[in-house]
């Protein structure tokens, strides 16, 4: 997006992650005026790097001061700016009157952190992706259902009459990463390319025996040396195992459910061809568009926009 020479926008939206900061100015219609984006994420930051960080980003929009920035996301953890407490489900997924205010240094900035969401039984917690709800149902009045948010983390959240009722988390991203970058599967992963069919194969293999993931992992492995498995089918072979294994475990929350996606689109259509597979159609919504609409509803129950 080119800027404006000078932008004066009402408030600053920031979605603050592991490994990114993002940035919207917001006009007073709710119209964004300006974005930015670094590679300073909360996992690159010790606490006292979290101020600097962010006027590095954005000081050019803030002038004077007296704009206010509400964030989301890793900022609000334990290693991070400050710690946000998490809100017990079920619940709200955000409330303005838990928004916790960062110290600051620079008299210019009024920065305020929505907190994550936790479930005592199964223990579970959530960051960030508490606002991408919140958003999606700001997009979706009324909608009852199930909200499935993959990524590194997947999410599966039980939505009912506004409020999260009880959410899973499954790493089946971080787990994709991790064996195809760091175990001896990367060896057979390298290179371009998708096999739908190896997918849709490895998504019904892994929902019909879940218990056997760790033999289809190896057998991937044992394929390329004797078989000649070829990288891209390799490759779809494991996103579908995982994913299948995923919605296995999550069973109870799409079966017979109004299920949304709300991910990157790539991520996104892989699940909802998994999911059709198993005869569940489904909506989705853009990650980046949920984050700003949630983050919108927050301001405008607060004085950010008036």
């Amino acid at each position: 997006m080119t800027e404006p020479a000078f932008i004066t926008p009402n408030w600053i939206a920031v979605d603050w992650g592991t490994s990114n900061l993002r940035a919207w100015a917001m006009g007073p219609e709710g119209q964004v005026l300006a974005e930015a984006m670094s590679e300073d994420g909360m996992g690159k930051l010790v606490r006292d790097a979290f101020e600097p960080a962010l006027l590095r980003l954005i000081g050019h929009w803030i002038g004077g001061g007296g704009v206010p920035i509400i964030a989301c996301g890793m900022v609000g953890s334990r290693q991070g700016w400050c710690e946000a407490p998490y809100r017990s489900v079920p619940c709200t997924p955000l409330d303005p009157a838990a928004l916790v205010a960062a110290p600051t240094i620079d008299p210019r900035l009024s920065v305020r952190i929505a907190p994550g969401l936790k479930q005592t039984s199964p223990a579970d917690v959530m960051r960030g992706e508490e606002t991408q709800i919140a958003g999606a149902l700001s997009l979706m009045p009324g909608y009852d259902g199930v909200l499935c948010l993959p990524g590194t983390h997947s999410k599966w959240a039980l939505i009912s009459a506004g409020e999260v009722v009880s959410f899973q988390t499954f790493m089946t991203g971080e787990m994709f990463a991790l064996l195809s970058k760091a175990s001896v599967l990367r060896h057979g992963l390298q290179g371009e390319g998708w096999d739908d069919a190896a997918f849709d194969m490895a998504v019904s293999d892994a929902l019909s025996r879940p218990e056997r993931i760790g033999a289809r992992l190896f057998a991937l492995r044992a394929e390329g040396l004797i078989a000649g498995l070829a990288p891209a089918s390799a490759r779809a072979r494991l996103s579908g195992l995982l994913i299948g294994t995923e919605l296995a475990g999550a069973r109870p929350y799409w079966l017979g459910q109004s299920v949304t996606l709300v991910g990157a689109d790539r991520l996104s259509a892989a699940y909802a061809r998994a999911l059709k597979s198993q005869g569940i159609e489904v909506r989705r919504l853009n990650v980046t568009n949920c984050t700003l609409a949630g983050l919108s509803s927050l301001a405008l129950q607060t004085e950010a926009i008036r």
